[in-house]
């Protein structure tokens, strides 16, 4: 089963009235396991950038008014694509997969005003699974935020200082697969895929993470860990 978890960032919250997509990231599940594909693009909005917009998400000081001088690792957006010349990319991409997405709807509104203004098929909502309200389902009452969930189950997003798509879309990874249960919500081990030509394989292995997460086990954690192996004897598993 593939699956494709995306976020955007935008000029702000109504493509009808303006705003745009700058930003797409998007990563590939297979059988709840991601590949290390993924899809990301900055986009020029071909307009201004909105002042409340830059605050959450740092993208395109150039297109303040008046411009900001970029700062060491900020992210230009006159001299990127518009979105005509990825959105065909983007769809090729997805394909008929499920998107997985927080707060769909919003995403799913700029995707297709983007597509539609495009004349490229739009995508439909019973295609994409809301991982908001998901959340909302399992903790009615609790925070459903991305940040609030990544508290909940113990997820690193200390990377996560301003939203970014592609960052929020391996954090979300992680938030979905808790969601569903794990990343075998259904017991079975996942030891085939298809190859991007569609051939079935079995040596399919998912690729390793760019940046390894830190340990989260403290010192006295792994003391009490390792003097539990030790009273198992030299036969324990954990020393093989």
């Amino acid at each position: 089963m593939r699956e494709i978890v995306l976020d955007t960032e935008t000029t702000g919250f109504d493509p009808e009235s303006g705003d745009r997509i700058v930003e797409i990231g998007a990563i590939e599940l297979f059988n709840h396991m991601p590949t290390g594909k993924t899809f990301h693009e900055y986009i020029n909005p071909e307009r201004s950038m909105p002042e409340g917009a830059f605050g959450v998400h740092g993208i395109g000081p150039d297109l303040l008014e008046p411009p900001q001088e970029p700062k060491p690792g900020a992210v230009t957006l006159k001299d990127k694509q518009v979105f005509a010349r990825v959105g065909q990319k983007f769809l090729n991409f997805v394909g008929d997969s499920v998107m997985v997405i927080h707060n769909a709807s919003f995403d799913m509104k700029f995707l297709n005003a983007e597509l539609r203004w495009m004349g490229l098929p739009q995508l439909p909502m019973s295609q994409a699974i809301d991982t908001l309200a998901m959340a909302r389902k399992k903790f009615p009452g609790s925070p459903a935020t991305l940040d609030a969930l990544c508290r909940r189950f113990y997820i690193d997003n200390s990377s996560r200082t301003l939203h970014g798509a592609l960052l929020d879309s391996e954090i979300l990874a992680e938030v979905y697969l808790e969601l569903i249960g794990g990343r075998q919500p259904d017991f079975g081990l996942a030891t085939v895929t298809t190859s991007g030509s569609g051939t079935v394989t079995d040596d399919w292995r998912p690729a390793p993470r760019s940046n390894p997460l830190p340990n989260r086990l403290t010192d006295d954690e792994q003391a009490a860990h390792d003097a539990f192996v030790k009273k198992m004897g030299d036969d324990a598993l954990w020393n093989c």
